[in-house]
């Protein structure tokens, strides 16, 4: 078996935009401008269906069956295509009778539906937890999809998807799950990114190399155009590109995967640049994949802080985050991450976003940072 997710793996989800509308065509032309796009060369390898891909019912065999309208000539021929653009296929089930939009899960069906994925020639499976039975641990049902996928004859990532219930965080890695998520299901509004990310501060030493911490998939580019959002009072969410910028680097130095959300025939130049920033996505692919420790603002600590993270080459990466609604300042004391001025030592800070050198730096860094903003720096140790 090949070892899978040294890094956090990278792709698209079908579920953020187009929730049940989802087809075969749909499919191919996502595959396609994943390469036409420059998102493969920028490492985005995963194109995942998400729910609502099968029939209601299973065959005479037990087996699942694509849905004959969406998907007519069957999901390996879809597997073959995203193969042939030399991108990685995925899909989803779920651990309990039904999948959260009431087609049939796997509960009961593991091993024959883990090979019946084989033989389609999947390469990574997203595993939910609704309509999960009472009486079943929750753990258990992951492992035994994790030995079921681990026995199929094919390397399937799993992607285990329980929304941080059941004191994940203690067993998940020991489960045999490259990747598992650790909250609810993200919304296009900058409350929701907001939240996930305070959420996860305290979370970071969980994930490491083949099992990471999954935020849920991004919305960077969405900007409210969703088959499958919820729509309050008219309004469908969305963010400005600003607050995109700050989820991706939010996402990326925090180590989740970076499975993109958005329509990406409708990507603006803007989102683009987010979602292909080679300096951002160098700092989520770290070998190492060591979780970044929170320096917070001594007078906004609950919305301004920084976040350091040792990379592998000795560098570090210090993102900054004002994700208050006004102007902040953001100073970091070099003393507080382990360079006192008795060290004869200084920081050059390398900005992720201008990709170019900003300056040396004595004992401390000071910044003042726009509204729901962020700074990222890759950063090396130098002599004075």
């Amino acid at each position: 078996m090949k070892v899978l997710a040294p890094v956090p793996p990278m792709g698209w989800n079908s579920w953020n935009s187009f929730g049940w509308n989802i087809s075969e065509e749909l499919i191919k032309t996502t595959a396609d401008l994943f390469v036409e796009s420059g998102l493969k060369d920028a490492g985005y390898e995963y194109i995942v269906i998400d729910d609502c891909w099968s029939e209601k019912k299973r065959d005479a065999d037990g087996r699942l069956v694509p849905d004959h309208t969406k998907f007519p000539n069957g999901m390996k021929d879809v597997a073959d295509y995203v193969h042939s653009k030399g991108l990685k296929f995925g899909m989803y089930s779920c651990a309990g009778t039904h999948t959260c939009a009431g087609y049939p899960g796997s509960f009961e069906h593991e091993y024959i539906d883990a090979q019946t994925f084989a033989e389609w020639g999947v390469d990574y499976l997203k595993y939910d937890y609704c309509y999960k039975s009472i009486a079943a641990e929750g753990a258990n049902l992951y492992r035994r999809m994790s030995m079921a996928l681990r026995s199929c004859g094919r390397d399937i990532l799993f992607s285990a998807c329980n929304w941080g219930s059941d004191n994940v965080l203690s067993w998940i890695r020991s489960s045999g799950a490259q990747m598992f998520r650790s909250t609810g299901d993200i919304q296009d509004k900058w409350s929701s990114i907001k939240n996930i990310a305070l959420s996860q501060l305290n979370n970071q030493p969980y994930g490491g190399p083949y099992c990471h911490n999954d935020m849920d998939m991004l919305v960077v580019g969405m900007h409210g155009n969703s088959d499958n959002a919820e729509v309050v009072d008219g309004d469908k969410g969305g963010c400005s590109d600003v607050e995109y910028k700050t989820h991706f680097a939010l996402w990326a130095i925090m180590n989740s995967p970076l499975i993109i959300g958005c329509d990406i025939r409708r990507m603006s130049d803007n989102t683009k640049e987010v979602l292909m920033n080679k300096d951002i996505i160098a700092i989520n692919q770290d070998t190492e994949c060591r979780g970044p420790y929170c320096i917070k603002q001594w007078n906004n600590p609950d919305n301004v802080f920084a976040l350091i993270k040792p990379l592998s080459d000795g560098d570090y990466a210090i993102g900054m985050f004002n994700l208050s609604d006004n102007r902040s300042e953001m100073s970091l004391q070099f003393y507080d991450i382990g360079l006192p001025a008795t060290a004869g030592r200084a920081l050059r800070l390398y900005d992720c976003y201008s990709h170019s050198e900003d300056g040396v730096y004595e004992d401390r860094y000071a910044t003042y940072i726009e509204p729901h903003d962020c700074k990222m720096f890759r950063a090396r140790v130098v002599k004075l």
